[in-house]
């Protein structure tokens, strides 16, 4: 068990990689064994935004950056109503929160949700590895749960993988709400929830859309019972090759020429929408840091990421879709993967990370107003 709630803990913890490779160092958080994918987050900061973020569900995130924890963990910085990471790696957490907004240690809050976590390992050889031989599953493994090294990698080897894994229902919403419009309200959105965040429909907000967010599991029916200027499909986590009955619904909204605008997930559901395929990348893209090319624009924006998987369209033509033409309107400029999709005969584009700056940069903050303007457009 952890010692001190202030102090780093001195239970010994060992990090397991399906390929074998072993890294030992201390408990951080909960004590216990948790299994997912070993992933890496390159933001320095934001690490409470990246916690909440339900994308991140069934991963172990390793951070990049060393030290983890110095502004602690406040009430109001959460982006949904728990932590969804399945474990976390940090090399030197802070022993002391120092912001004022703090309300308790990052420790202790990984602990009472019961994150099982490790510190003390090296995150930079980590990564590494991470970027030559691709996400993988692990196991964090603690306290009463350390058996020997051959039985911790058996459980690893045994634990599901992401391909194949449809979970945007384990994190979605339940029931319908509604978010209000700040001031005047001009608009009304369905926002189809696939592991939204908190942001998300508060930067909607902000814009005079009052935001109804619907379960994972709403029909075409649902969605335009609300009466929709426009429809949105959030970020969330899986594989997208097992979203069939998103993209079926997506492809109900692009039938009928409404506003559609979709981030993250909801690019890859737009992209199956329109007959292109998806993929697993090698390591994906995580952190707030990642540059990318409005193709549109020529304007190159700093942006936050989580996706392990993209889609497979082609960057130098524009493509016959079921509706109509449709061009990669951005593009990652680190490795060329596509981070976003529009229409060219329909009102409905895409993109492939977050826009809603949190934790991150606000470079994409126009793509709302994006939104806004297909919205007025129509209503026009």
């Amino acid at each position: 068990m952890t010692t001190s709630t202030r102090g780093v803990a001195r239970t010994p913890a060992v990090l397991v990689l399906e390929d074998g490779r072993i890294f030992r160092g201390r408990a951080y958080g909960a004590v216990g064994a948790t299994f997912g994918e070993a992933v890496f987050s390159t933001g320095m900061t934001g690490y409470q935004e990246t916690l909440t973020d339900p994308s991140y569900h069934r991963q172990v995130v390793v951070m990049t950056a060393p030290h983890v924890g110095n502004t602690g963990v406040n009430d109001e910085d959460m982006e949904s109503r728990k932590i969804w990471v399945s474990g976390y790696v940090v090399r030197d957490p802070a022993r002391v929160p120092s912001s004022w907004r703090s309300r308790r240690s990052l420790d202790e809050e990984l602990a009472a949700q019961g994150v099982v976590g490790i510190s003390g390992i090296d995150t930079r050889a980590l990564t590494r590895h991470l970027r030559e031989r691709g996400a993988m599953r692990v196991g964090i493994f603690s306290g009463n749960a350390l058996p020997d090294e051959g039985t911790m990698l058996a459980e690893v080897r045994q634990a599901p993988e992401m391909t194949g894994a449809d979970l945007s229902a384990e994190v979605a919403t339940t029931e319908p709400y509604v978010v209000p419009a700040i001031g005047e309200k001009k608009f009304t959105v369905a926002a189809v929830d696939l592991g939204i965040k908190g942001m998300t429909p508060h930067r909607m907000a902000e814009r005079g859309i009052e935001v109804h967010v619907l379960p994972a599991t709403a029909t075409v029916d649902d969605v335009y019972a609300v009466q929709p200027d426009g429809v949105f499909f959030s970020n969330g986590p899986g594989d997208p090759a097992t979203a069939d009955h998103p993209v079926s619904v997506m492809q109900g909204v692009l039938e009928r020429g409404t506003p559609l605008f979709g981030i993250c997930f909801g690019n890859q559901i737009l992209g199956r929408a329109l007959g292109f395929g998806t993929f697993k990348l090698k390591y994906g893209h995580r952190g707030i840091n990642q540059p990318v090319q409005d193709r549109t624009t020529g304007k190159v924006e700093v942006t936050a990421h989580n996706h392990g998987f993209a889609v497979d369209a082609p960057l130098d033509k524009v493509s016959e879709t079921p509706y109509g033409r449709a061009e990669v309107s951005h593009v990652c400029l680190n490795d060329n993967v596509v981070e976003g999709l529009q229409l060219l005969d329909r009102p409905a584009f895409s993109v492939q990370y977050h826009p809603e700056a949190a934790a991150g940069p606000h470079d994409a903050a126009y793509l709302f107003d994006r939104f806004v303007s297909l919205m007025e457009g129509q209503r026009a």
